[in-house]
């Protein structure tokens, strides 16, 4: 399988950063803009082309209340079908060990043969483990919003 993030890899959340500058972050703001994310070419591009090999699994740090948004929003961009596996409601440890945990469940089950995603402290923690991975470096990703992700533990 083919395991995808989706904010900074598929889905270009650049519009809604502004909801996490400052002191006080608005999360349910960032995360209700998200259905308006453009897609990213280059990693639909990958998602594409890993769908004739691979089966297509997405992996984010998004919490499970945006699943259905989240759902819509894959279906409307023609992303392939595939499990979507997301953080728990109040689940705020650090996405490198949420995802690490999905990825090794899933690695436990069938082959993972790329992970790609666009935090650098989960790409390392993947590959730590053991894990093909191929860093989405394609979108900018703002200080606010990596430390919202290792501090806060929210994307």
């Amino acid at each position: 399988m083919a395991v995808f993030d989706l904010d900074g890899t598929l889905a270009d959340s650049g519009h809604r950063q502004h909801f996490l500058e400052g002191r006080r972050r608005d999360w349910e703001r960032f995360f209700s803009a998200a259905p308006h994310d453009p897609p990213l070419d280059e990693g639909v591009r990958l998602v594409l082309a890993s769908a004739r090999e691979c089966e297509v699994v997405y992996l984010t740090g998004r919490p499970e209340r945006c699943r259905r948004d989240t759902v819509d929003w894959l279906e409307r961009q023609g992303m392939p079908r595939g499990d979507v596996h997301m953080r728990r409601d109040g689940d705020r440890r650090p996405a490198r060990r949420t995802k690490l945990e999905v990825l090794e469940r899933l690695g436990g089950q069938r082959e993972v043969r790329v992970f790609v995603d666009d935090d650098e402290l989960v790409c390392d923690a993947a590959e730590r483990a053991g894990f093909t991975v191929v860093r989405a470096r394609w979108a900018v990703t703002p200080q606010s919003l990596r430390d919202a992700q290792q501090r806060e533990g929210r994307t």
